[in-house]
């Protein structure tokens, strides 16, 4: 398994956009963690945090998977814009 790739925009399969920040470290069990944020407004949290290894992993033939990804995140290679200038 590669590991994330920090400062890139990355698509799930259900759609949406989101820049990965950063990756860390549970307090608990040491597993490595993505920190990432929305690129696009919503109502609960702009921010969130899951597992490298889920991030990554490989999903299932499934209804929802309108992009027709293998993996449940993949670099967004679709976009112009670069979201790493501050």
């Amino acid at each position: 398994m590669e590991n994330v790739k920090i400062g890139r925009v990355y698509r799930p399969f259900k759609g949406n956009y989101y820049f990965v920040e950063n990756v860390g470290l549970s307090s608990e069990t040491h597993e490595r963690v993505v920190i990432y944020k929305s690129l696009y407004d919503r109502d609960d949290s702009n921010i969130w945090v899951r597992p490298e290894k889920m991030f990554l992993e490989e999903i299932p033939e499934r209804p929802d998977n309108i992009t027709s990804q293998k993996h449940r995140f993949e670099v967004a290679k679709d976009l112009t814009l670069d979201y790493t200038k501050k």
